[in-house]
């Protein structure tokens, strides 16, 4: 198949060389396609119609004969920007992947939600949540990128790009070339040092399924548990350990639960929540180190304040750090962290891309940079990514921020919690509903609706949400404070879609 695949580029490149006109896209400055080069301000297109050649190389001297695409990592962001090239008839013999684990790109948020059900109410496992599975798309098995033509190499982490020749070198020495580059590294979970006791026996940290399954592990035998950070990861940690029926504490510097969304009244709603599960909150607290017992695992919490908390099992929640590592030459935002692109996912330098929570990109609609680390965002800015490169799109990435949480999802629970969240926290609050059964949350800012939260709503009111955050209607404020519930709130609010 690769001398058919060989022959058929000898021939466009004879084409070439004959003076056929082709239509440019990305540079390519060692052979394997004839481009010219454009900035990471250019609003030149990106186009499939180009013709590539390929040079004499000797197939033995780089790791991967798919040399025309390469994406490095194996998230959710790798498998869509995957799939994306498949839909375009640009993957088959032409895509490499490279990931640091042993497993194909797969759908991360069930690693803090599904995957730590106790194992009599049916947790989430692979292959059941591969990417793309989570949008309602084709599973993406390993078998997928077989029978699609992608290479994959597993568990073999890039350590080194070389931007002038194009090529990377893996952890086990593989030297790689690629064409065009997609980064797709994501982020790495922060750690407490080792000399305080971040690296003890028993304390654990989650982002990839080894992670998953050593806590799991753990959790198995464990009888105090202590997560550390108000965050995402400790709301859906600790109320997965509730499952498990374990002695459960969260521990956080903040005020009170998520405190980058939520408002104090909405976070004491949820902590009234976990409370009535059994969940105990220590808020405002400092650790000072991680201790071990006699055996060498943790065994308790000391605090600033002097004060210690038994523990014998710790997760860890208090953020995460892109992933930039060996890329940093490529062009870092040091305000937000992560790789600098332009709305297209362009970096800098010709031909290399960054998506999902690595990049920094243009948030076109608030007009500022961010970094998201949120799986919607991974997907679509892994689709945008790919249509940018083969196709001639040249529509800058318009996201609308969202994120949302699953809690208390397994059987049995008396109460099962989701809430989604568009737009902008920004402004002042109107907070209606009593949470039982609803409650949603509206901001307002200069008289527009700027973003909303809501609670255990109906696929319908869920449907309204991004149309509101991304309008930004004008809303009669002290219309929606009288509102009687989350139902005519909603109602008040998409009215004034109208006006």
């Amino acid at each position: 198949m690769y001398s058919a695949r060989r022959a058929m580029a000898a021939a466009a490149a004879a084409a070439a060389l004959a003076g056929i006109s082709t239509t440019s896209s990305l540079p390519l400055k060692h052979g394997l396609s004839l481009l010219p080069a454009s900035s990471v301000n250019s609003t030149s297109h990106y186009s499939s119609s180009f013709i590539r050649f390929r040079r004499n190389y000797a197939v033995s001297a780089f790791s991967n004969e798919n040399r025309e695409y390469v994406i490095v990592g194996g998230g959710n962001a790798a498998g869509y920007a995957a799939r994306t090239l498949v839909e375009h008839g640009m993957a088959d013999g032409r895509l490499c992947i490279v990931t640091k684990e042993p497993h194909a790109p797969y759908e991360r948020p069930a690693l803090t939600k599904g995957y730590l059900f106790p194992l009599d109410k049916k947790p989430a496992r692979l292959p059941g949540f591969h990417t793309c599975v989570g949008s309602g798309g084709e599973r993406q098995t390993p078998d997928w990128y077989k029978e699609k033509g992608i290479e994959m190499l597993y568990a073999d982490p890039v350590v080194n790009i070389d931007i002038e020749k194009q090529t990377l070198t893996t952890d086990s020495g593989k030297l790689l070339k690629y064409g065009s580059l997609i980064i797709a590294t994501g982020c790495t979970a922060t750690r407490f040092p080792e000399k305080i006791g971040g690296n003890l026996p028993g304390v654990h940290y989650i982002r990839d399924v080894g992670d998953a399954d050593s806590l799991i592990s753990s959790l198995e035998k464990a009888q105090k548990v202590v997560v550390v950070g108000g965050g995402y990861i400790g709301m859906e940690v600790a109320a997965a350990a509730v499952g498990w029926k374990l002695d459960t504490t969260i521990i956080f510097p903040e005020n009170h639960l998520l405190q980058r969304l939520f408002t104090p009244s909405l976070a004491r709603r949820y902590e009234e929540l976990y409370q009535q599960n059994g969940v105990k909150f220590l808020k405002g607290a400092f650790i000072k180190n991680l201790e071990a017992g006699s055996d060498g695992r943790v065994a308790a919490i000391k605090l600033e304040d002097g004060s210690t908390i038994e523990a014998d099992t710790v997760i860890i929640g208090i953020g995460a750090k892109p992933a930039v590592n060996p890329f940093e030459k490529v062009g870092l935002n040091t305000n937000v962290g992560g790789i600098q692109v332009d709305g297209l996912f362009r970096t800098s330098i010709p031909g290399i891309f960054a998506i999902g929570d690595v990049a920094a990109f243009p948030l076109k609609m608030y007009d500022r940079i961010a970094r998201v680390e949120h799986v919607d965002h991974a997907r679509r800015s892994a689709q945008h990514c790919v249509k940018a490169l083969v196709t001639a799109q040249t529509s800058t990435y318009d996201y609308l921020p969202y994120f949302y949480s699953r809690v208390f999802e397994y059987e049995g629970s008396p109460r099962k919690v989701w809430w989604q969240f568009f737009g902008d926290n920004v402004g002042e609050t109107i907070e209606i509903g009593n949470f039982d059964p609803k409650i949603a949350t509206f901001w307002i800012d200069s008289g527009k609706l700027k973003g909303v939260l809501l609670e255990s709503g109906s696929p319908e009111e869920f449907q309204l949400l991004p149309q509101l955050a991304r309008s930004q209607p004008v809303v009669d404020k002290s219309k929606l404070e009288k509102a009687s519930s989350v139902e005519e709130a909603l109602e008040i609010a998409q009215a004034s879609l109208h006006v």
